[in-house]
């Protein structure tokens, strides 16, 4: 029988800003600027701001929607 890791077989669920920012495909300062603007939620976990993964989707919802928006 293979063992696998946990992290290889479990979807990680919160995400470092840098990690977020991989995701999404813009740098570290475009995710901050969201961040600091309201338009992307995080959490605290001690000093440590992550980014849990619904939140993540629920971003790129809004950017779908403006997008929407702009078209019509």
């Amino acid at each position: 029988m293979e063992r696998t890791s946990v992290a290889s077989t479990v979807e990680r669920r919160l995400h470092r800003v840098e990690a977020a920012a991989e995701l999404l495909g813009v740098k570290r300062t475009v995710i901050y600027e969201q961040i600091r603007l309201g338009r992307l939620r995080t959490v605290r976990l001690g000093r440590r701001r992550l980014v849990p993964a619904e939140y993540i989707d629920e971003y790129v919802e809004l950017l779908k929607r403006e997008a929407e928006m702009a078209a019509s």
